[in-house]
């Protein structure tokens, strides 16, 4: 079983927390988490893009010219796509890019993105952030301690003693802030670190709990 070191906010580290292996203990699946990253980066597209067909775009109602006699090539309108002005052929309209992706597939993704991390010694356990009061300068001071270099994936709970925390940190432009329920591959993947803290981390048992089982 994978374990990591609870680190203060100092910087200093403490006992040894055991991760859960369902998380951090999968072995890397790199097509899997390709198709589920290139899902949720699909769902996040607009898809609003609209463009007006010659049926659409106004006027064109009449022939330019008699179909025989002028020593031109025919022309039935002057808004089909060859004419400037007209309609675009195969014009792109609203539509949805969302597909598909079953739970079990985006936890497992999840859970092999974790496991990369953690293999890596990518990952931190906080035993808190000791942040009281919203503060930027705190907030960076806590990142020093920890080393981290790069961008930072910061996991948080919704509980009110996170609020401080959480404002502290969203006006850094190399850390990304999300809840645990909001945890995903992508977000995991495109970061260097991935901080939590005890109460965010999921399933996570000490070593004396461990031996008393």
């Amino acid at each position: 079983m994978a374990s990591v070191k609870l680190t203060s906010a100092a910087g200093k580290a403490g006992k040894a927390i055991d991760l859960d292996d369902a998380w951090f203990g999968v072995e890397a699946n790199v097509p899997l988490m390709h198709q589920v990253v290139t899902a949720q980066l699909a769902a996040r597209r607009a898809g609003t893009q609209s463009t007006k067909t010659r049926a659409e775009v106004r006027g064109g109602g009449a022939k330019p010219w008699r179909q025989k006699g002028t020593g031109r090539a025919r022309q039935g309108s002057i808004r089909a796509p060859h004419w400037r002005g007209g309609g675009v052929s195969h014009a792109p309209k609203p539509r949805s890019y969302s597909q598909r992706t079953p739970k079990k597939m985006i936890r497992k993704a999840l859970a092999c993105a974790l496991s990369d991390r953690a293999a890596d010694g990518k990952v931190i356990v906080l035993d808190g952030w000791g942040i009281d009061t919203p503060s930027t300068k705190a907030a960076v001071t806590v990142l020093d301690a920890l080393k981290t270099e790069g961008r930072v994936l910061v996991v948080l709970t919704r509980d009110e003693d996170d609020t401080a925390t959480w404002k502290s940190l969203r006006n850094l432009s190399h850390v990304h802030v999300i809840t645990a329920d909001e945890l995903n591959a992508y977000d995991v993947l495109v970061s260097d670190w991935v901080v939590f803290t005890q109460a965010s981390l999921p399933a996570t048992r000490t070593e004396s709990e461990g031996s008393e089982q």
